[in-house]
């Protein structure tokens, strides 16, 4: 399916990712990683938002961080901005240094904080940057070391991640040193870099076992988490990004969303909006009058004109998916 609207409410943990166009490099020396460093610490102060983790690596970052007051798309959208542009004079280049969508997962604290403070720590590790947990501690562009002994901390929020491994500081750094080594041995990636039916249930095999017993379960891509969680985090976050989002972001993001739907089912713009009702085109259209009022906050109005359908024909629609569910 083409990919959904963003997901974000204030104090939801977010795993971000960030790449280079094309899967270009984004840092070309240490003054290159110092600067997005800076970046994210002035940024994260600016905008109430929370840093527990990152990883610079050679064409890409992780994050792992909390949605401040402002928002994740205000961040990320200074963030990426002001690098670029820094990037691009000091290099004296232009066009795009990142892809234009920035990945974000939110993520289920109680399950997941632990795995995801590993699992971009020990990115260097695992892309041949360093090579032992024991030079990971000295590597200055992910968390580890910062996490580990409190150096140059003063934006990376080190005492809470500390305090979810121990009460005390000793004990805290013992069993975050002891969950690094356990977690060493194993690539997380595809249990983490998304969410999902499959993940959010454990597995397949589970999956299995409780569609065998009727019960509906709830998922989506952009969350990691359990079904109640994803049931949870979507009736609150995407009222929210309706009322934020101004009337041309919304129409932006719709457009897209409307021409990742026709290419996927193979058919043109202009072959949606001619009022045809072959090809499927009726349930095509169900399915996106759907996202764009309920996700991305369209009216009915606007639904209506991007679909090339009437206004009472979007409501009409929109009452068929609630009969539906």
């Amino acid at each position: 399916m083409p990919r959904g609207a963003r997901l974000d409410s204030p104090g939801t943990l977010h795993h971000v990712m960030m790449r280079g166009i094309e899967k270009s490099l984004i840092f070309y020396d240490d003054h290159d990683r110092r600067m997005m460093l800076k970046k994210i610490g002035f940024l994260s102060k600016e905008t109430g938002t929370p840093i527990y983790a990152f990883a610079l690596m050679p064409n890409h970052v992780h994050l792992l961080l909390k949605s401040g007051a402002k928002g994740l798309p205000t961040f990320m959208r200074r963030l990426l901005s002001s690098y670029a542009m820094f990037f691009n004079s000091r290099h004296k280049r232009v066009g795009h240094v990142f892809q234009n969508r920035y990945k974000s997962i939110i993520c289920e604290e109680d399950r997941y904080f632990h795995k995801l403070v590993a699992y971009i720590n020990l990115n260097p590790l695992r892309g041949g940057l360093t090579d032992s947990l024991d030079t990971l501690i000295h590597y200055p562009w992910c968390s580890h070391g910062r996490i580990a002994f409190g150096t140059k901390s003063d934006w990376l929020e080190r005492n809470y991640v500390l305090s979810s491994f121990g009460d005390t500081e000793q004990a805290a750094r013992r069993a975050y040193f002891q969950f690094m080594s356990e977690e060493f041995p194993y690539d997380r990636t595809n249990e983490l870099n998304g969410g999902g039916l499959v993940r959010s249930k454990g597995g397949w095999s589970a999956v299995k076992s409780l569609r065998s017993q009727g019960k509906k379960i709830e998922s989506d891509e952009r969350i990691l988490g359990c079904d109640l969680f994803v049931r949870k985090i979507c009736q609150q976050a995407e009222a929210q990004v309706a009322r934020q989002l101004p009337h041309n972001e919304k129409l932006e993001e719709a457009l897209k969303t409307i021409e990742e739907y026709c290419s996927e089912a193979n058919i043109s713009l202009s072959h949606l909006r001619s009022g045809s009702r072959n090809d499927n085109l009726p349930m095509l259209r169900q399915e996106l009058a759907k996202h764009l009022v309920n996700k991305i906050g369209l009216t009915l109005a606007e639904t209506a004109r991007q679909l090339g359908v009437t206004t009472s024909g979007v409501s009409k629609m929109l009452e068929r998916c609630r009969r539906d569910h």
